[in-house]
């Protein structure tokens, strides 16, 4: 059939043809188009599906591999329940680390914001407190454990990222797309990761004067040009994507990288990097855990409340909280690395080493610091 809800079909019939055509083993089943994906989500979002239906739906479309429409029209669904607000800055930048979080190292990430807004840019960060496969230690978790105070809506956001002494913030997702966020039970009981995984990080709801960016990692290879074509179809002006640790967008600091830009979502640049184009000469790959951390049995545990998580924020955060306050070691080194990179791509120095000096000279003067606190 390839009908949509103009053809006077009811929900519950919409679904089931959806489901039809995607859920039909591996070679049978077939691609919807991106308005048939946007409608079926929204009927997900809206709690107009039957729950067994919305889990099949998400997870059909893991099995089957999701298309580009299928991402786009899953992405369009989210949007249109988002209304946009306007942020008084030119540019905003998005950095989203990995909405699972982090399990094999402390993450350096949710400091980052405050340290490039030190060096005048204006970046939102959002995530959740623990979502599932990995339940690791997520950008809000190592903040709350740093005394943060996540903003209560998305126009305190707005006011912080506004605000000359601050110019960062941290959103939920309970703010930022409260209908996605919702969601957050069904998916963990999929178990699986789904497409929503994958699209999130492309989330676009605070429009400033000019132009939006996003930077977010990854680690497979074919990531780059679905998150490239993600950005656009967002709204973002460009996206730079970091080949990083666990997906984030902290590289390596013991062995060369690369990131990928790309202002139309279809043409991408790639960048080759090394740590000692940034002064960088560490011999941790990231920012260790704890020697009580790291043991792998430990580090295997993915569930639900998983305290190794909580453990690993709460290291995340006095090593985060050190470096802003201008001590030496990996953590540093992560904030000057990412910081560096992101600088030079976004055209505001001529090189890693420039972009390396700016963000020392921030950390060291204790601007960052500065930034980090004000947000509460």
């Amino acid at each position: 059939m390839n009908l949509t809800m103009s053809d006077s079909m009811s929900d519950e019939e919409f679904m089931r043809d959806v489901l039809q055509r995607i859920a039909t083993g591996p070679t049978l089943s077939k691609d919807l188009p991106a308005e048939h994906a946007r409608q079926a989500m929204r009927l997900i979002l809206e709690n107009r599906a039957d729950e067994v239906q919305a889990g099949i739906f998400l997870i059909a479309l893991r099995m089957k591999r999701e298309t580009d429409d299928e991402l786009a029209g899953i992405l369009d669904a989210i949007h249109a329940g988002i209304t946009p607000l306007p942020v008084e800055v030119d540019e905003l930048l998005s950095i989203v680390d990995p909405y699972d979080g982090f399990l094999r190292g402390l993450p350096m990430g949710p400091f980052l914001p405050a340290v490039l807004a030190a060096c005048g840019l204006a970046v939102l960060t959002h995530g959740v407190d623990s979502m599932g496969p990995k339940f690791g230690a997520s950008h809000e978790q190592v903040l709350r454990a740093a005394g943060h105070t996540p903003a209560s809506s998305r126009e305190a956001a707005a006011a912080r990222l506004a605000s000359e002494s601050c110019g960062w913030a941290y959103l939920s997702q309970r703010q930022l797309a409260p209908e996605l966020a919702a969601l957050t039970g069904l998916r963990t009981r999929i178990v699986k990761r789904p497409c929503l995984t994958t699209v999130e990080v492309a989330l676009n709801s605070l429009v400033p004067r000019s132009s939006s960016h996003l930077v977010t990692g990854f680690v497979h290879k074919p990531y780059p040009p679905v998150y490239a074509r993600l950005a656009a179809r967002g709204g973002f002006a460009s996206a730079i994507l970091v080949r990083g640790v666990e997906g984030g967008v902290v590289p390596s600091l013991t062995q060369g990288a690369r990131y990928f830009t790309s202002s139309d979502g279809i043409h991408l640049a790639q960048v080759d990097v090394e740590p000692t184009q940034a002064g960088i000469a560490c011999a941790e790959r990231a920012v260790p855990l704890p020697a009580h951390l790291a043991d792998d049995a430990i580090r295997s545990v993915r569930a639900p409340g998983n305290a190794l998580a909580q453990a690993i924020a709460v290291s995340s955060a006095a090593a985060g909280l050190a470096a802003l306050g201008g001590d030496a070691g990996p953590a540093r080194d992560s904030l000057v690395y990412a910081g560096a990179i992101i600088l030079h791509a976004r055209n505001r120095v001529a090189s890693l080493a420039e972009g390396a000096a700016r963000i020392r000279q921030v950390l060291d003067d204790g601007a960052a610091e500065r930034h980090f606190a004000d947000a509460g």
